[in-house]
């Protein structure tokens, strides 16, 4: 009897990570009804870290929060035990946007804050938080805020909300942050490198996939350097230049530089949540995917990720994507068999995104057929 690990990160805009697996099980159970087929959706610290969690048996605790515009949003934390597990792509993310409308010097991570508060209070003692997918560039000063920080004008007053507001900071009070947070762990998923500020950092490399114009860039990037040196002088650090302080449009940088986060690769985190090696074990094939299989992927995206802890286990892997735009060569790097691609099952992109829950069940009879068939 065939052990099939299905691994697959979510088909952006079509189907959850849970839906990919539901449909590829369907197909390769009607091949191999016999089959012990195990489902461990998988995430890399963005959107879909939350759905993740739940699937490896952490409960969704709902949370009334606000979005990154200021907007009441409800979001949630997955708890197991003392961890919780928070996604801020969920609560100020770019989907979160009202009306996909982008305010890169306004939109603020001050929700997901409120949800770590949340995590807090409800007695969570470490703390995962999936920082992919923001829609702010503030620096992490609105989460902060939410937690208790104050970033005040030379007038006294509260910053306004965003990166744009960090501009007018002139004084940043830590005294006060959550008193939880003295003994919590608080640990980033995340698998972006850059620095706060810079030609590499956060305003400058993600700013305009947030809808900053050039002068909005600037103007990002050296308010975020003002919030970076107020927070050296409060903290006696300066992390500015640290790998990843750049994540989320800073975030990152609050998290390692006020809260003291450790920062870990966010697909292997999830694993670990998930316990995917475990499930790696005495398996004969992993299924994983994404929407689309690209040069991306490459650069540690979750089936990547995936493809690296079974190749360890010496456990032979397939992907399953929307599209599939690398080549023998790239699959062969990343540790894949082969790839099936459901716009090349389709025919066309456009009946791939139609339908593609029937085509991935087909898909899955087929990888039944061409890869278990040797598997007694």
């Amino acid at each position: 009897m065939p052990r099939v690990v299905l691994a697959p990160d979510k088909f952006k805009g079509t189907l959850t990570a849970a839906e990919v697996a539901s449909y590829l099980r369907a197909g390769l159970c009607s091949v191999c009804p016999d089959a012990e087929v195990v489902v461990i959706p998988v995430a890399d610290g963005g959107d879909g870290t939350l759905t993740a969690a739940e699937a490896a048996g952490f409960v969704r605790v709902p949370v009334r929060t606000h979005g990154p515009t200021g907007m009441p949003h409800t979001s949630a934390f997955a708890r197991r035990g003392s961890q919780a597990v928070v996604e801020l792509a969920d609560v100020s993310g770019l989907a979160q946007l009202p009306q996909g409308r982008p305010a890169p010097l306004t939109a603020s991570s001050h929700g997901t804050g409120e949800v770590i508060a949340a995590a807090l209070d409800a007695g969570a003692d470490r703390i995962v938080v999936g920082i992919g997918g923001s829609a702010c560039t503030d620096g992490g000063a609105g989460l902060l805020e939410a937690l208790g920080a104050r970033i005040l004008t030379a007038q006294g007053r509260p910053v306004a909300p965003g990166g744009g507001g960090l501009a007018d900071a002139c004084h940043l009070d830590l005294t006060s942050l959550h008193p939880a947070l003295a003994v919590a762990q608080v640990v980033v998923a995340s698998d972006v490198d850059n620095p706060l500020t810079g030609a590499r950092g956060a305003a400058a490399v993600y700013g305009p996939q947030k809808g900053a114009g050039p002068q909005d860039v600037e103007r990002l990037d050296t308010a975020l350097t003002r919030w970076a040196d107020l927070m050296a002088e409060a903290t006696g650090t300066d992390l500015r230049d640290h790998p990843g302080a750049g994540a989320a449009g800073g975030v990152g940088f609050a998290l390692l530089a006020a809260l003291g986060a450790t920062l870990r690769a966010g697909a292997e985190l999830v694993f670990e949540l998930t316990g995917l090696d475990e499930a790696l074990v005495n398996a004969d094939l992993v299924v994983t995917g994404e929407g689309s299989l690209d040069r991306q992927t490459l650069h540690g995206k979750a089936p990547a990720a995936v493809a690296r802890v079974a190749a360890a286990l010496g456990v032979p892997v397939v992907a399953v994507a929307g599209r599939v735009t690398l080549d023998p060569e790239d699959l062969a790097t990343l540790g894949l068999r082969t790839a099936y691609s459901l716009v090349q099952e389709a025919g066309s992109a456009n009946l791939a995104l139609a339908a593609p829950g029937p085509l991935l069940k087909t898909v899955g009879a087929r990888i039944a057929r061409e890869q278990l068939v040797d598997v007694s």
